[in-house]
């Protein structure tokens, strides 16, 4: 059965992550009645779309079968697809991060740094991670009674935290941030290169200059912790070897860039949603401030609410099967986790924001060997921001109309207007 044209539209569409209700409606949808379909949208290759959380969980689980580097790991159109083979000379994966391999080459990228988010490990790193959500949360108070919580807390503290955590200059931290948003808001005006509506043909040479640009400079963060080692991540990834040999050119970029872009866009993306839900549900903000405990719960709930990584793509390496469907070898599938976090078979109530639901199921991480590498790091940064700012806030409100970033992959609130009263 192929996907309704008008649903498979919408789910390629940067502009529909950008229209909650437009989005949530298409998914709700496929869910009832085309959970594990085809769609063809205009300019794409056909793909089948996993909407349905068992099914996501089962793709991911299966790593042997369902593989990140065959094609493109993230939705590519066909201009973009052909863009890609003219400037790689037909290589698919000029960068390859941790995302864009499996098997052998994953596990032992991946061990290189797992020892240093392992939640000991980042234990460490709790008292300079209060510093700096101190620093962030005192700003706002002074700034108050209104912020826009996203541009000016939920942006910043999660950047700070991850370029401290990989050894990045404090002073480089607005290149790093711009060209994060470059990377994953081509299709926003607000946030690509050209500050502008560009046409689809574009979208790919802007990130391509993006990506030329972080290569350029992690080349030189390469030469200066070869020269003189320090302990942080971006070292340990510039000495870092695999037998006796240091990584490739491609594998430590890709390093570099996921560490640097995503380690803090998608904490940023869920800090800023969990301010709108609670500007929305003053009930929530209340049970915070009085029961402590609840923390862990609400950290949850916004992870599943904002969704940040909204889809991964798979390619089946073998004929398979999938909700009872046949997936031949080459078949190519979008992983909906924005979908899989609000089904209804799973999650009662989905559209609500609720702090009492039943912890650990939501698949906003993944699931598998490709689970989140940062994922400790990142509940971390949020309980630490929400335990310095709650107490000091005795109410919040929206003052304005909060607005997502225009991205099909990872995408969140840009804009979230607050009003804040301080608490007594």
């Amino acid at each position: 059965m192929t996907i309704k044209t008008e649903i498979a539209q919408t789910i390629v569409d940067p502009r529909a992550y950008a229209d909650r209700d437009r989005l949530d409606a298409a998914f709700t949808e496929l869910r009832h009645n085309a959970p594990f379909d085809i769609a063809e949208p205009e300019g794409f290759d056909p793909f089948w779309v996993a909407s349905r959380h068992a099914d996501v969980l089962e793709i991911e689980r299966r790593a042997d079968v369902f593989h990140n580097a065959a094609r493109s790991a993230t939705l590519t159109d066909k201009a973009g697809d052909a863009f890609v083979q003219f400037v790689t000379g037909g290589e698919r994966n000029l960068i390859r991060s941790l995302v864009q391999v499996d098997g052998q080459e994953h596990k032992d990228l991946r061990a290189l740094t797992f020892p240093a988010f392992t939640p000991k490990a980042l234990k460490v790193l709790e008292e300079q991670i209060r510093e700096i959500a101190r620093e962030f949360v005192a700003d706002m108070l002074a700034k108050g009674p209104e912020v826009d919580f996203a541009s000016e807390v939920a942006f910043l503290y999660p950047l700070r935290v991850v370029m401290r955590v990989l050894g990045v200059p404090q002073e480089d931290e607005p290149f790093m941030l711009k060209l994060t948003q470059e990377l994953f808001g081509p299709n926003d005006p607000d946030m690509n290169r050209e500050k502008k509506e560009v046409p689809p043909e574009q979208v790919m040479q802007l990130m391509q200059q993006t990506m030329l640009d972080l290569e350029g400079y992690f080349g030189e963060v390469t030469k200066k912790f070869r020269a003189n080692p320090e302990a942080c991540i971006n070292s340990l990834i510039a000495n870092a070897k695999i037998g006796d040999d240091y990584l490739t050119h491609r594998q430590m970029m890709g390093y570099y860039i996921i560490a640097a872009t995503a380690g803090h866009d998608t904490t940023a993306n869920t800090t800023a949603a969990a301010m709108w839900a609670l500007a929305e549900n003053p009930d929530v903000l209340a049970k915070l401030k009085a029961e402590p405990s609840a923390m862990q719960g609400f950290i949850e709930e916004t992870i599943r609410w904002a969704s940040p990584v909204k889809h991964f793509m798979r390619t089946a390496i073998v004929d398979a099967e999938v909700g009872g469907k046949p997936v031949k070898a080459g078949d190519w599938i979008m992983l909906s986790y924005h979908s899989a976090n609000r089904d209804e078979d799973v999650f009662e109530a989905p559209f609500e924001f609720r702090i009492d639901r039943p912890i650990h199921k939501h698949v906003a991480f993944g699931s598998g060997p490709h689970v989140c590498l940062g994922q400790h790091l990142a509940r971390m940064e949020m309980r630490i921001l929400w335990e310095e700012l709650l107490p000091k806030i005795d109410t919040v409100a929206l003052a304005g109309t909060p607005k997502l970033t225009q991205s099909s992959f990872v995408s969140g609130p840009k804009s979230v207007p607050i009003r804040f009263t301080l608490a007594n």
